[in-house]
């Protein structure tokens, strides 16, 4: 068993948080790991698990450098219409367990962790909400498990495989996730808004990260996009576009428009993709966090495509 130092952020960081009132849930996903400060054995991620347990599960994954608070609007809307709306924290984010070592983190390492979520919670039907990093995971997730889902909703995201063009706009933020002496994650995310946060949003984003040592995932993260076609992910997500290319299940696509870092991957993805003919597809309001800006759009998409099959 490989070991992995972790933090767990301290619960009494997440008091009072505006808008987010969820019950905690908790699931171990690496049983291998060592005993971190105070803390005990086994790395666990959390999850928000909302809506009729028996009802099929919308899975909603976040990316860099949120959590499942992204999706606190969007949350209550998809369960009200009678779906169970499972958020899970990728690990080193929100409420999830955070290993102190940034070489802990792969793109491969991140695949395992999502893949024994939805092992051990054994969803099926799944209808996969993604975006940014919650894309690169999910899109993985679903090729890799087609049986396992049955309809995929991207807004703002992507598979990249090192053949696509990358915009100046991500090199300059990788070089600022690694190097930066000073990662500010609510402004980050503020920035990526047209909407201002709120005093109390930012305290939310910033509660997972009390200190620089819980912010490893979220430094290592752009660093893992594989840019290149040597990159040790690339073959991986080769392979998954080969099942993309011929998924025939929904796939909508409700991009914003306003994200210089994703602008185009809607219409890249329903070329390749056949199972997005004849879909509403969306553009959303917003920035790069499009479910900070347009929460309710996006919700009534999912629910509107549900409705539909």
């Amino acid at each position: 068993m490989h070991m992995i130092n972790y933090l767990r952020t301290p619960e009494k960081c997440f008091e009072r948080l505006i808008g987010y009132p969820f019950q905690p849930q908790y699931i171990k996903v690496d049983e291998g790991t060592e005993v971190g400060a105070g803390t005990s054995k086994g790395l666990q991620m959390h999850f928000v698990d909302e809506g009729p347990k028996e009802a099929d599960p919308i899975l909603m994954l976040h990316g860099e450098p949120s959590w499942s608070y992204l999706y606190r609007n969007m949350i209550p809307i998809c369960a009200a219409a009678g779906h169970r709306v499972i958020a899970p924290d990728l690990v080193g984010f929100g409420k999830s367990d955070k290993p102190v070592d940034i070489k802990c983190f792969s793109y491969q390492q991140h695949m395992d962790w999502m893949q024994t979520f939805i092992d051990k919670l054994d969803l099926q039907n799944i209808t996969l909400v993604c975006q940014d990093w919650g894309s690169l995971i999910g899109l993985r997730l679903a090729a890799e498990n087609a049986d396992r889902f049955k309809a995929i909703v991207v807004g703002n995201g992507m598979l990249p495989t090192g053949e696509q063009k990358v915009p100046m706009a991500f090199h300059a933020w990788k070089t600022f996730a690694l190097y930066s002496p000073w990662f500010p994650i609510s402004r980050i995310i503020d920035l990526g808004t047209f909407k201002k946060l709120s005093g109390s949003e930012r305290k939310a984003y910033d509660a997972p990260f009390p200190s620089s040592k819980y912010k490893a995932a979220t430094r290592a993260f752009p660093k893992l996009v594989p840019l290149t076609e040597d990159n040790p992910a690339t073959e991986a997500n080769r392979s998954a576009w080969k099942v993309l290319e011929k998924w025939e299940k929904p796939f909508l696509t409700t991009f914003s428009n306003g994200d210089p870092i994703t602008r185009g991957g809607d219409k890249y993805m329903r070329g390749r993709i056949p199972g997005s003919e004849g879909l509403n597809h969306q553009t959303l309001t917003g920035g790069h966090f499009l479910q900070e800006d347009s929460p309710q759009t996006f919700a009534f998409a999912v629910n509107d495509l549900l409705a539909s099959l």
